[in-house]
């Protein structure tokens, strides 16, 4: 994907298990100007995520350094820092039960936060999320202030859908290179994934970015020709490709060196240059 400098991007919470996940966090994020209209409803290949914001409460006044969040992680809390909008960062600490009910919400990662720090409530996003390396523990997370009426950039998983039937005709498969695609929209209007139909692929043939159905007021942030999926032959099926091409230039007495080769190794019991080919169903299928 190219680069989204000013803007940030957020990754998004699988909620399942994987290597320790240390997403990057920039110092601040730069908002251009609001975009005008409200939010896109329903389209067709979207599912865009409800307005509905999570509520969770966090506490400050606890210890910094080692110590202050081994004492917090002892009393079942999570420490972390709020910071964004102009503001002074400000360490706080999180009940985990409800920093895990927030971010187990179909919009993970990019799930909108009221966050009620001491009393003074404000929109956040979670930037940052910390694991240790063998408990699979969360020791830290990172809370982003953020603009309502400011569009912001994240990154949303790509779902295919859809039957690529001229591809299943053709004994291919399909290769899916993109799953995650970065969109830029104002918070509330941010989907939870974007749908890739994949029903008109062909051998040899691909959907890109530029193709994918956004709702309105959601724009992608990478190159519209970057590639999501392709219909790709398999491997047995190029093989068998090669072997009905080389049997109609044999029938038709056109056979080229490599052919005849390849026939001369067949008659010897060597196989030719396709003796070590995997048979149909290998890699690829």
């Amino acid at each position: 994907m190219t680069a989204l400098a000013p803007l940030e991007r957020f990754g998004r919470l699988r909620g399942r298990p994987g290597p320790p996940v240390w997403l990057p966090r920039l110092p601040h994020i730069h908002q251009p100007p609001p975009a005008a209209g409200p939010p896109a409803g329903r389209e067709p290949g979207v599912n865009v995520v409800k307005s509905k914001e999570i509520r969770l409460t966090a506490t400050t006044g606890r210890g910094t350094g080692t110590a202050g969040a081994r004492q917090v992680r002892s009393e079942g809390d999570v420490p972390g820092v709020v910071y964004g909008m102009n503001q002074d960062a400000v360490a706080v600490s999180v009940p985990w039960p409800e920093l895990r009910r927030a971010l187990s919400t179909d919009a993970g990662q990019n799930v909108l936060i009221s966050l009620d720090v001491d009393g003074d409530r404000s929109l956040s996003m979670v930037t940052d999320l910390q694991r240790h390396p063998v408990r699979r523990d969360v020791i830290h997370v990172d809370f982003l202030r953020i603009d309502p009426n400011t569009p912001i950039a994240v990154d949303i998983p790509v779902v295919l859908t859809g039957k690529a039937d001229a591809v299943e005709q053709s004994k291919g498969m399909i290769d899916q290179l993109m799953y995650t695609v970065t969109i830029k929209a104002r918070p509330d209007a941010i989907p939870n994934q974007v749908e890739a139909d994949i029903s008109h692929l062909e051998i040899g043939t691909g959907l890109t970015v530029g193709e994918l159905v956004l709702p309105e007021g959601v724009e992608a942030a990478v190159d519209p020709e970057e590639v999501v999926a392709t219909g790709s032959p398999t491997r047995s099926t190029i093989i068998m490709q090669q072997e009905e091409a080389r049997a109609a230039r044999i029938a038709a007495g056109e056979a080229t060196e490599e052919d005849l080769a390849f026939l001369a190794g067949e008659e010897g019991g060597g196989g030719g240059d396709d003796a070590g080919a995997a048979p149909a169903g290998g890699d690829g299928d």
